[in-house]
């Protein structure tokens, strides 16, 4: 590779890998960004709902005698979910996932339940617009209606026959649950329009794993809609949208966990927002959504919810499309993101499901990453060893090259050079560009894992030589106040990869420099030191990132380096250049060959700028 093309790949890795750490606010823009969205939030109805103010009561006697402040709980349960219903409102109080645990459960040995959803935290309402006022049900106190193992219904009911029941049911082994809502005899107080009933939503979501940076990075409010496809709101700062086309479902989305909710005739006019909650607080955002639904006033059909409270599994979430209301592919895999279309594609049809299939078979998550990351160093070795090869064919013919930059020294003789060198190439059948192939192999595995390794729940509390969490940063070393650009840890996966990437650097750079002669030997020289900054850049970036992720980046770098040792201690230059003479001989036998590749586009340059120099001598002598 020549100067240009070692610069192009440095700008193409700072850029890819530095986008994420370069553009993230700094703590004053965070805070002007906070105090700029709380100085709107007056004006700002989904902000307003997120602090679940209550609406007015019922002053049309409406279900009146059922008007209180406090209920009771009602317990749903299955081998994973355990969901609590509370009668106030008749909506969910608390959804605590029996298979997982917080970061902090997990290190004090405490056995309780990850609890996703909290009505100390979250509000549930729906909003009857009725012809005079609204009817909030989270001021109603309903009844148990009728109760079975796998539902519960809710009633709420007053002397005139009028009732609004919510149905829950909760299947064995699924994290789904199906909400019913029926309402009768309310066809005299419901204006004349479809959409008569809305559905208020928030949650403010605690944060549930150890790293407050990394987990903030990977959780925000999702959205699909029926024209766009999935969506997002941003996930630094606040942000709010308005959403005008039928949403299908809205989750609040955390890095490994999910509350979503789906409609079965989808959402109108919907409106979400997110709030940015500082860190130190234990929480991660503030999550608001308002909607309106479809309701059948006579109550002969019933209005459909379907929520999700579980985990961010891609292939488990695939799997769940079949089974939701709506009828239609939804798409809940989409709340796992997996990179940009290209990154998606290597992660959606290689990387997920040589990582089940190593899950399944029940290796730890340490061992799933070694073997993952030597399939690929496998899969990428045949480039590998030709990059090498045409490397070694360049640096044996280095001698040559230098009888041509004597022949052409200087600036002026640059395109002449250069030319000469192509042809030197071509003669002996050696490819300049053949020692790119593997980075551009190589470089969208790299950034797929990426996006795939924190996104992978199943390294979350997975312990590793002195790494208690894969799913984290591996501190050795911590304190208390923040240091700039490194925080307050140092990540020893993050060190042993940023050393590992200094070793692999410098062994490329060696490679390159034996390659080289001339201006370009000079050159490769004034590079080196951009080369050597780069893993210091990356131990900046990568110190809060989780140990899955520097981990297997140190044992790729690693098997490169020991890659490329074993290729030079097995290369004999010797008996290579013999073959090289061989191929020179050939190729001078054949009368008719002509230069091809960049030795042909460089000759068809010079012979232009040659005719243009005689042409412009023509033109001077009139």
């Amino acid at each position: 590779m020549d100067r240009n093309t070692v610069i192009g790949l440095i700008l193409i890795v700072l850029v890819l890998f530095g986008y994420s750490y370069l553009t993230q606010p700094t703590p004053e823009q965070q805070a002007a960004q906070q105090a700029a969205q709380q100085a709107q939030e007056p004006k700002n109805p989904q902000t307003q709902q997120a602090a679940a103010t209550p609406l007015p009561a019922d002053t049309a006697g409406l279900f009146a005698s059922n008007i209180a402040d406090k209920g009771e709980n009602v317990v749903l349960q299955n081998d994973k979910l355990r969901l609590t219903l509370n009668t106030l409102g008749g909506a969910v109080a608390k959804a605590e996932l029996l298979g997982y645990k917080s970061y902090a459960d997990y290190r004090s040995g405490a056995d309780r339940a990850l609890t996703l959803y909290n009505d100390s935290d979250a509000r549930t309402e729906f909003v009857y617009e009725l012809k005079q006022q609204n009817l909030n049900t989270a001021q109603y106190a309903f009844t148990l209606a009728e109760r079975t193992d796998t539902s519960v219904t809710l009633a709420l009911a007053d002397s005139a026959g009028r009732t609004v029941t919510h149905t829950y049911t909760l299947p064995r082994g699924s994290y789904l649950v199906r909400l019913d809502i029926r309402a009768t005899g309310l066809q005299n107080y419901l204006p004349a329009k479809a959409a008569a009933l809305r559905f208020n939503w928030s949650d403010r979501v605690r944060q549930q794993e150890k790293g407050f940076y990394f987990e903030n990075m990977y959780s925000t409010l999702t959205y699909r809609s029926e024209e766009e496809g999935t969506e997002k709101l941003k996930e630094q700062g606040n942000d709010d949208e308005s959403v005008t086309e039928p949403v299908d479902w809205i989750a609040f989305k955390n890095q490994y966990f999910s509350s979503l909710v789906i409609a079965q005739d989808a959402f109108k006019d919907v409106r979400l927002a997110s709030k940015q909650e500082e860190e130190g607080s234990g929480y991660l955002k503030h999550y608001a959504a308002e909607a309106a639904l479809q309701l059948d006033p006579s109550g002969a059909k019933a209005t459909t919810l379907q929520y999700y409270f579980g985990p961010n599994r891609y292939l488990d979430l695939k799997a769940l499309n079949g089974q939701t209301v709506g009828g239609k592919d939804q798409d809940l895999q989409e709340l796992v993101y997996l990179g940009w279309p290209l990154f998606r594609w290597i992660n959606r049809f290689f990387t997920l499901y040589v990582f089940d299939w190593l899950t399944r078979l029940n290796l730890h998550m340490g061992l799933v990453l070694l073997i993952i990351t030597l399939l690929l160093r496998a899969i990428v070795y045949p480039t590998t060893r030709k990059s090498y090869l045409s490397s070694a064919k360049m640096r044996v013919l280095k001698p040559k090259l230098e009888e041509i930059n004597q022949k052409y020294p200087g600036q002026e003789n640059a395109l002449k050079r250069q030319q000469e060198q192509m042809s030197l190439y071509s003669q002996y059948g050696v490819s300049p560009m053949g020692g790119c192939l593997p980075m551009i192999i190589q470089m969208p595995i790299w950034i797929a894992m990426f996006n795939f390794v924190p996104n992978a729940i199943e390294l979350r509390q997975q312990s590793f030589l002195w790494a208690d969490d894969l799913s984290t940063y591996d501190d050795i070393l911590s304190w208390t106040a923040d240091l700039p650009l490194i925080g307050n840890h140092l990540s020893l996966f993050c060190i042993l990869f940023c050393a590992t990437n200094l070793v692999y650097s410098y062994m490329s750079m060696r490679q390159q420099r034996d390659q080289m002669s001339g201006e370009q030997a000079q050159q490769m020289k004034v590079m080196q030191w951009m080369m050597f900054l780069m893993p210091l850049f990356f131990f900046f970036m990568f110190n809060k990132y989780s140990a899955g992720l520097n981990y297997y980046y140190f044992i790729s770098l690693l098997a490169g380096a020991l890659t490329m040792w074993y290729l030079r201690r097995t290369t004999d230059d010797e008996k290579l250049l013999a073959k090289l003479e061989a191929n020179f001989k050939a190729r001078k036998a054949d009368p008719n060959r002509k230069p091809t590749g960049l030795a042909a586009r460089l000759a068809a340059l010079q012979e232009q700028q040659e005719e243009l120099r005689k042409k412009q001598e023509r033109f001077k002598r009139k």
